[in-house]
């Protein structure tokens, strides 16, 4: 969907319902209160967490510390320009991507239908991001009440937990927002729902408290934001900064858009196959890799990542390879967002999932739930009523060690301990060809590549092959390459 809120703001004109005054009341003593804002700057520190890469299911998104913030708002212009520097800080080094080496800047920019970041001086085309990007420019405190104006709204009074609260509603696209106006007139709570491949019709919430008079405009102190879904864990806390200064109406320059980033689109699913052993088939292609693995009467894959698109292609390859078996078991080897993004899609095929026990509530009653997804529908919520009854998700748990076998060929599943990336991290053991496939614990690199330098997953792994007695000759990544167990071995063991 290429249309983004930006063209929906500047086209729509309000309706006249039959509410139409009351709501026009409301905004305009909001506006009052709060000012009239063409564009706000303002900056801060605080905390930014990974989504989709907590220790385990039940855990909160890791979180990072945030040195310094900016974030230039231009309503007019429909564009956003945000930097933050940050750093591991005092949060416990658990769940991806921690701990966090040094210091990381991160710039994300967006004008209309394009959104990029920088890497250094160079633009990096984000298309597929464009959309919520933009959305998010009208979740803010003044952004939303201009959003409100510029669409068919609603306005209710509701009395919640003693306080009298005006609930502002519309739909923008596909998008249906809710904002809460609180006794002051003032923004308090904005929340909607975005696509994602991992909680379907995920959960958007901003929230806006500690307002102070900068120069004349109302503006928060204290930015809080979620992302998730709350069926199981009720945090997924995702950003908070606290704001020192703020700028209304400012003088800034308007956003470029660079002409590789106006080019852009999102780039098509490739796949690949490479046979490794007979019957074992490393589907490469991006950044994440699938390994199909073929019994007698069925196929077992390694890993379903990313996204349905994805799933879908690394499937065709393996029918293309394997055309007259069905794909059984679909290995997952933790729940991290990239890796399990495209479960779904052997879940509606009728494969079983082979997961850490951990993972159980998580999967069952969220992630591989058949409900539907109004956003995106994906092909299992489109099967839901095939699925009712006993038609639920079939999940193989796996508590220390699991094995897929044939009579013949063995695959030996064994759950990591002490890792400090994911409490549900599995590994997968073929003994007969002596291979080792593991996620985010080390990626073998190019041949003619530096020696990376070991760290506390590559060394997690060496001790968990040494306390389960594996006979590996080559490590598969889901993740790099292929590589030799020797390479590994100097690696974990070099001074």
């Amino acid at each position: 969907m290429r249309r983004t809120l930006a063209v929906l703001v500047a086209t729509c004109a309000l309706t006249a319902p039959a509410a139409a005054q009351d709501l026009e009341e409301v905004l305009q003593a909001a506006t009052q209160a709060m000012g009239d804002a063409s564009s706000i700057q303002y900056s801060g520190t605080g905390w930014v967490a990974n989504i989709g890469q907590s220790h385990t299911p039940a855990d909160d998104w890791p979180r990072f510390e945030i040195t310094a913030y900016e974030r230039t708002l231009d309503y007019d212009a429909h564009s956003s320009s945000e930097t933050y520097t940050r750093r591991q800080g005092d949060y416990p080094a658990l769940g991806g991507g921690t701990p966090l080496q040094g210091e990381q800047q991160r710039v994300l920019l967006t004008s209309g239908e394009h959104s990029w970041t920088l890497a250094g001086d160079n633009p990096v085309p984000q298309p597929a991001n464009a959309e919520v990007r933009q959305l998010d420019i009208w979740l803010s405190p003044h952004g939303f009440l201009k959003a409100a104006a510029a669409h068919d709204a609603s306005a209710v009074e509701l009395l919640l937990e003693g306080r009298a609260l005006t609930i502002v509603s519309f739909s923008a696209g596909r998008y249906r927002v809710n904002g809460t106006i609180n006794e002051d007139n003032l923004v308090e709570r904005v929340l909607t729902w975005v696509p994602n491949a991992y909680f379907g019709d995920m959960i958007y919430d901003h929230r806006y408290t500690g307002y102070q008079d900068f120069d004349g405009v109302m503006f928060p102190t204290v930015l809080h934001s979620h992302q998730g879904d709350p069926r199981i864990h009720p945090g997924h806390n995702w950003m908070e900064i606290t704001v020192t200064e703020a700028r209304a109406n400012v003088d800034a320059a308007p956003l470029a858009v660079p002409d590789n980033v106006q080019e852009a689109t999102v780039p098509p699913i490739v796949v690949r196959s490479t046979q490794m052993a007979p019957g074992v088939w490393r589907v490469s292609g991006g950044s994440h890799h699938s390994i199909a693995v073929e019994f007698s009467d069925f196929i077992a894959v390694v890993e379903a990542p990313q996204s349905e698109a994805r799933s879908l292609a690394v499937i065709a390859e393996i029918r293309r390879r394997v055309p007259d078996k069905p794909i059984r078991y679909a290995v997952n080897t933790h729940h991290h967002i990239d890796h399990a993004g495209g479960l779904r899609t052997y879940v509606a095929q009728s494969a079983a999932v082979v997961t850490h026990e951990a993972n159980r509530d998580f999967f069952m009653d969220v992630f591989l739930h058949p409900g539907t997804r109004s956003l995106e529908p994906d092909i299992l919520s489109g099967l839901m009523p095939w699925f009712a009854g006993n038609r639920i998700p079939a999940l193989e748990l796996v508590d220390g060690e699991y094995t897929l076998t044939d009579g013949e060929r063995v695959m030996n599943i064994h759950a990591v301990q002490d890792l400090g990336h994911a409490g549900t991290m599995l590994v997968v053991h073929l003994p007969a060809e002596r291979i080792l496939i593991n996620a985010d614990l080390y990626s073998p690199p190019l041949p003619s590549a530096d020696r990376p330098a070991a760290n506390d997953s590559m060394r997690a792994l060496a001790a968990n092959i040494e306390r389960l007695g594996l006979d590996v000759a080559r490590h598969v990544g889901v993740h790099g390459l292929v590589g030799s167990h020797v390479d590994f071995l100097r690696i974990v063991n070099a001074e």
